[in-house]
């Protein structure tokens, strides 16, 4: 029962957090340690649940994602590369180092500053109204973008989102490319990670895993519907606020040992 509440609560966390720029392995991180779920085995079921919220895009842009679109799926490949390589050679390092909370916290108030700079520099002009008039070049550069995200607490969708803006494109299709750049990059990772560390699990871990998946999905879909309405008239400012407010709690929590990180 209690790995079914961890599943739980972290595939609501998973949901709610992935596609908003406040990064979600930051909060997953925080919240399984929290949950005293912080052994090796939820660290892989916290990239694999993420396969749930990805699903939920594909369910909202199911026209998109079953229409014979190359020149999308190309863009996709191109901006998933970056990433990939650098995960590959440097996965390892990054999780035995920064995956803990005052890593984590610094990367939240240094995404903030982010935001803000890009926020107040933009310009009325747009390149790239649509992800249709993507070139695959505008995709390699989101792609270098999203390298950024493998340090945790920075954000997959916020370093795409607000890389996708200073590039050029508006912020609707900069939040929508961060959408369907999510599916292969975090399937991915999720799948290798499975697949790497597949004898931590056995047949009574699977009830957990399908929580965590369909919670993921259902907090996800929910998000992205309102993500959607969101940006036709703000800005991301309010999440760079979010971003320092939740990062100084965390910084002050481990400096007075108010809360026993793992360190």
């Amino acid at each position: 029962m209690r790995d079914l509440f961890n599943a739980f609560v972290l595939g609501i966390v998973e949901g709610l957090t992935e596609f908003l720029p406040i990064s979600s392995t930051g909060h997953l991180i925080l919240a399984a340690d929290l949950l005293g779920a912080t052994d090796e085995r939820w660290t892989v079921f916290n990239l694999v649940i993420q396969t749930g919220a990805m699903l939920a895009v594909v369910w909202e842009y199911r026209a998109r994602f079953f229409r014979v679109d190359t020149k999308l799926y190309l863009n996709l490949i191109v901006a998933f590369m970056p990433a990939a390589v650098l995960g590959l050679l440097f996965g390892g390092w990054i999780k035995a180092r920064l995956f803990h909370a005052v890593p984590v916290a610094v990367a939240f108030i240094v995404g903030a500053l982010v935001i803000f700079w890009v926020e107040g520099r933009r310009v009325s002009r747009v390149r790239v109204e649509n992800t249709g008039d993507m070139t695959w070049l505008d995709a390699l550069k989101v792609g270098f973008a999203q390298c950024f995200a493998l340090i945790p607490g920075t954000s997959r969708s916020g370093a795409t989102i607000i890389g996708g803006m200073l590039f050029g494109l508006s912020r609707k299709a900069a939040t929508e490319f961060s959408f369907f750049l999510a599916v292969p990059t975090l399937v991915a990772a999720g799948l290798y990670d499975l697949y790497k560390h597949r004898t931590l699990f056995s047949a009574e871990h699977l009830g957990a895993l399908a929580v965590g998946l369909v919670v993921s999905f259902i907090s996800a879909f929910i998000v992205i519907r309102w993500l959607i309405r969101y940006v036709a008239t703000h800005d991301f400012k309010p999440f760079a606020w979010y971003r320092i407010v939740f990062g100084l709690v965390v910084l002050l929590t481990a400096y007075f040992g108010w809360v026993e990180w793992t360190e």
